[in-house]
């Protein structure tokens, strides 16, 4: 009936650094963890079980798709996972979250809508209206 958390000692694959500035998209598979600053996309195409997991420190600004996101820090953009956001005090999200599951911490801020989708749905993008947090006006 209730399904499993994510287990959380996961492997991170792809560590990017607390002096670290990416300008441009992010693809990635498996575990991939942020503490520095990316404008653009970020996005897995990989494993049910992959993740996203972003510090206190780091920022995203840009869409986020991924099936899995542990968020600690800021996205100036939407987020779209396929199966579990985990929302942490100090997190922050400028847009909307469109989540299977979703915990969400006391502190943890979101200016956007929040969207349910059913467990069998697929991924897709949150429609967003212009003057709508997350629009690029």
């Amino acid at each position: 009936m209730f399904k499993r958390k994510p287990n959380n000692s996961a492997t991170v694959d792809t560590l990017i650094g607390a002096k670290t500035r990416i300008n441009g998209d992010v693809e990635f598979e498996g575990g991939f963890h942020l503490d520095g600053y990316i404008n653009g996309n970020v996005t897995c195409d990989g494993a049910a079980d992959a993740f996203l997991s972003v510090s206190e420190q780091g920022c995203i600004e840009g869409s986020v798709f991924a099936p899995n996101v542990l968020l600690n820090g800021t996205v100036k953009g939407n987020i779209d996972a396929a199966d579990r956001v985990e929302l942490g005090a100090k997190a922050k999200v400028h847009g909307h979250v469109a989540y299977t599951v979703i915990e969400t911490a006391v502190g943890a801020q979101i200016s956007g809508k929040l969207i349910h989708r059913g467990a069998a749905s697929a991924p897709r993008a949150p429609e967003i209206a212009e003057g709508e947090p997350g629009s690029q006006t």
